[in-house]
């Protein structure tokens, strides 16, 4: 996804549509026959000229080469047929609704909700409900009806009795009885909107009034208001599980490691170099065992989480425990407090936009586009197509009438353009009989069915009229459409083919060869521990031939862990190993870097030899794709006729060199 996405960019740069003030233009070139214009190359070099960073780029005669390969590929594309691919199409049509979400919401509701959002950030809300369920759609005489008993119930709570016996008794949420209406901790974005906003402006300690959502009504009560716990980096010492968690001996043995580093910890020996030694997190072994930071929520273990944010000062760390994962200690680098408002906007209007506040945001923007496009409906015809509806819409057995030739009128027309018959609304209603709206009577149902559908249809001619109102959105989808296109012109011509390839990709490895190699390496145990008469001893026992399990038995005790083994394959440079002037099998000497002494037991020394194919495989496919792109816009200005009007183009460096 992220090579489509760079690919997309490379197509913004390239975008042949160009909605700026009208400027005359002259054919700059043509591919077979089909002409391309001097305003889109212009346009194009100037709103690039900034964002390439390669000089020679920014040289014309380089950049009518660039674009020119670049129009190749798109005719090339055409002349394939590739703009008829359905997942091309279905692609492109998924861009075009990720594209147009930014034109399709109410930008100062938005900016408000979204305001609003991050102000709650700044705390978490410990809290327990009671909810009593009622249909969204219920009628007002069943509404009100609840709520009295909603209110009574407060009195209950408000003169004293338990809440959570209350909760017990009264509420409707399928999780009470294991929660007693306990809801946690919880901020921002992580409850439906209502019942955020009614727990946020009820004060610590009581009670809300009755709160209504689409599950029905709560009452809340706020339990504790703490600050937002902000985010952390720490790193970690991880010892992972064995593949089978049910063999309790390699279970002990990982236990066991864990406690041994933990020892070590205690005994002063440093965080970072344990981590480099025998942490199993590859990705943060090599620095430490520093991770990104992160905040509540963001990582798979709410254990792990925990123990990080209860470390209090830098430099803290906890005792060994469990995860999913394996066995870690968890060492405090630093705290952050919550990010600014500016750095956090973007990631809060996304949420925003999957949150109930979409609907507060839906409804400003259709009263907007009310405004901006008449909708006039046919109170004849809405008369007409609401008699047929009746009570089997609830049971799911309303039907259609038998013929539509009565109802093909028109219905509903937006901004005097796009028109809707009564059939249309009909089939509507007739879609909707699954989706669970239950307001009665069948009078009620129909209005708020038609409602909707007028809303849908609003929206529907306003999305597709986005390319006439907005210049920009245009150009951006053109953009989307031939870097789409691109794409999958380039997973044919190449991606593919240095996948499938297998004769040219053995070939390719057999001339680069010598780039394909595995460095020095040594198989080898190493021992370590801070204090050197340890591991002299522990050379003695190696030049007697003692294994690793013997000499740990000798040198460590159950209060104190003196040495630790690691052995294994590593690269001469690793940073696990100790650096050596010269290596050789048997028993090296004591050596000394920075804390810690080591004494090695080198089994072999593996010279540097050839990978095979299968061992470098991904480097040799991502090396034999470039080498074929790079031959490829060759085969290309051979297959297409390509002319240039050096005369128009001489004028168009006098033009931009000014």
């Amino acid at each position: 996804m992220k090579l489509k996405k760079v690919l997309l960019g490379v197509a913004l740069c390239a975008s042949s549509l160009s909605f700026s003030q009208k400027t005359q233009k002259e054919v700059l070139f043509t591919v077979n026959d089909n002409p391309y214009y001097t305003d889109e190359f212009i346009r194009v070099y100037k709103k690039n000229l900034d964002l390439v960073k390669d000089d020679s780029q920014k040289d014309l005669d380089n950049y009518l080469d660039l674009f020119i390969g670049y129009k190749l590929k798109v005719n090339k594309a055409y002349e394939l047929g590739l703009q008829d691919n359905k997942k091309y199409q279905m692609e492109l049509k998924n861009y075009r609704s990720q594209l147009s979400k930014n034109y399709l919401i109410d930008r100062e509701v938005t900016d408000e909700l979204v305001k609003e959002a991050y102000d709650r950030m700044q705390k978490e809300i410990k809290a327990s409900h009671i909810l009593f369920q009622i249909d969204e759609n219920a009628l007002p005489a069943d509404t009100l009806k609840l709520y009295q008993k909603v209110m009574d119930v407060r009195k209950k709570a408000l003169a004293g009795e338990d809440f959570a016996k209350l909760a017990l008794k009264y509420s409707e949420d399928s999780s009470v009885t294991e929660n007693k209406g306990e809801l946690g901790y919880f901020s921002a974005l992580r409850m439906v909107y209502p019942f955020e906003t009614g727990a946020y402006n009820t004060p610590k300690g009581q009670i809300s009034m009755p709160i209504r959502t689409r599950f029905g009504y709560h009452l809340i009560k706020v339990d504790d208001v703490r600050p937002y716990r902000g985010e952390v980096t720490v790193a970690h010492i991880m010892i992972a599980k064995p593949k089978d968690t049910l063999n309790t001996v390699e279970m002990a043995k990982v236990k066991t490691r864990v406690e041994e580093i933990y020892q070590k910890l205690k005994q002063g020996e440093d965080f970072a170099e344990l981590a480099k030694q025998f942490s199993q997190d590859a990705y943060t072994n090599g620095k430490g065992g520093v991770l990104d930071k992160f905040s509540s929520g963001t990582l798979a273990s709410v254990k792990f989480e925990d123990e990080a944010f209860s470390l209090k000062k830098a430099g803290d760390y906890t005792k060994p425990f469990e995860t999913k994962f394996g066995w870690h200690i968890v060492k405090l680098i630093e705290k952050y407090p919550l990010k600014s408002f500016d750095e956090m906007k973007s990631d809060i209007e996304a949420r925003v936009a999957k949150d109930d506040r979409s609907t507060v945001i839906a409804a400003a923007m259709t009263e907007k586009l009310k405004k901006q496009y008449p909708l006039v409906t046919d109170k004849a015809m809405y008369a007409k197509a609401k008699a047929t509806v009746n009570d089997d819409f609830y049971i799911v057995k309303w039907m259609l009438p038998q013929s539509a030739d009565s109802y093909n009128a028109t219905l509903l027309t937006i901004n005097n353009d796009k028109k809707y018959t009564a059939w249309d609304f009909l089939e509507y209603v007739n879609s909707q009989q699954k989706s669970g709206i239950t307001a009665k009577p069948v009078s009620r149902l129909v209005e708020i069915l038609y409602d909707k559908f007028s809303s849908d249809k609003l929206k529907a001619y306003y999305d597709a009229h986005l390319e006439e109102e907005f210049p920009d959105f245009a150009a951006v989808m053109q953009e989307y459409r031939d870097g789409l296109l691109l794409f999958d012109l380039m997973e044919k011509e190449i991606w593919e083919k240095a996948k499938n390839d297998s004769i040219g990709l053995q070939n390719y490895y057999q001339a680069h060869i010598k780039d394909y190699q595995w460095g020095d390496r040594v198989d080898a145990e190493i021992y370590s521990s801070t204090d050197k008469s340890v591991v002299e001893q522990a050379r003695k026992y190696l030049k007697k031939n003692k294994d690793a399990a013997y000499i740990k038995s000798e040198l460590n005790t159950k209060d104190k862990v003196s040495v630790i083994e690691k052995s294994g394959v590593f690269p001469q440079d690793s940073k696990a190993l100790p650096q050596m002037d010269k290596w050789k099998t048997g028993v090296s000497d004591i050596v000394n870097e920075g804390n810690y002494y080591y004494v090695l037991k080198v089994n072999k020394v593996l010279p540097v030899t050839a990978k095979t194919l299968d061992e470098c495989k991904g480097r040799v496919v991502n090396d034999y794709q470039q080498y074929l792109e790079s031959t490829w816009i060759d085969n290309l200005e051979k297959e297409f006729t390509v002319k240039v009007n050096q005369d128009v183009f001489a004028k168009v460096k006098k033009q931009l060199n000014q």
